[in-house]
């Protein structure tokens, strides 16, 4: 589905559990949420002083959180049963990377936490309260518009390498602004497909090693969140 570590397909192909106690459960999994959010923040705040203070590693961290975190993902795509070591491993590096990039905005970097924190509760709370539902309508047309921007994304990274920038959509103007207004949109519509699948595993008995896999699913959608919300602070501030 949309979030390509976290769709319908992530069920398949795995053993499900026949001991009550082994299954996943939703309070477990949120709890296990908050643990890798915990080791984000806490590796976040490392790489952000180590920017800031000028040490020698520093310049590498993001390159080597955002290479690492991948590799995390790739791996956890074939061996989800290794999630309960990687999942941790995925919020160690990713959190370097995040804390680095936050540091070159600084001030714009709390604003973009807390609208993030704040974003995930609403969505959670339209979640539970059934305002807005998992169809699969609502499914398709998440899906296609996070293909969509993944091709805007691509084509921007394919044109840069030849020198040619895309014009409007990653300036600080009305175009730009509009145009990540609509990422942070589509990105926080994917929370809810996460908390829906959350809920499908726990109704599917899924084994206990899928709270990890399902809690790193959610950090990937929170952390492109993340990195949007700051991405339109950053436009708008240019603006």
């Amino acid at each position: 589905m949309a979030n390509p570590a976290f769709s319908e397909k992530t069920f398949t192909k795995i053993d499900f559990a026949q001991d009550n106690s082994e299954v996943m459960n939703v309070q477990s999994t949120l709890t296990k949420v908050g643990i890798l959010l915990f080791i984000l923040l806490a590796s976040s705040a490392v790489s952000w002083i180590g920017l800031l203070e000028g040490w020698g590693i520093a310049p590498m961290l993001i390159p080597a959180g955002c290479i690492g975190g991948l590799l995390c993902a790739i791996v956890l795509a074939f061996k989800k049963e290794w999630a309960p070591q990687l999942a941790p491993t995925y919020a160690l590096l990713e959190g370097l990377a995040i804390g680095a990039i936050s540091a070159i905005f600084q001030d714009l970097a709390f604003m973009a936490a807390g609208l993030t924190f704040g974003v995930v509760l609403i969505m959670w709370f339209l979640y539970k309260t059934r305002i807005l539902q998992a169809t699969q309508q609502f499914i398709f047309g998440v899906t296609a518009a996070t293909g969509a921007i993944f091709l805007v994304y691509l084509l921007t990274w394919i044109l840069g390498m030849f020198g040619i920038s895309m014009p409007y959509i990653h300036q600080g103007g009305t175009v730009g602004i509009i145009f990540s207004l609509v990422v942070v949109t589509i990105a926080a519509m994917n929370l809810i497909i996460d908390f829906h699948l959350i809920e499908q595993g726990a109704a599917m008995r899924a084994p206990k090693y899928m709270e990890w896999y399902s809690a790193f699913g959610l950090m990937v959608t929170i952390i492109w969140l993340y990195l949007e919300i700051l991405k339109l602070l950053a436009k708008i501030s240019r603006k």
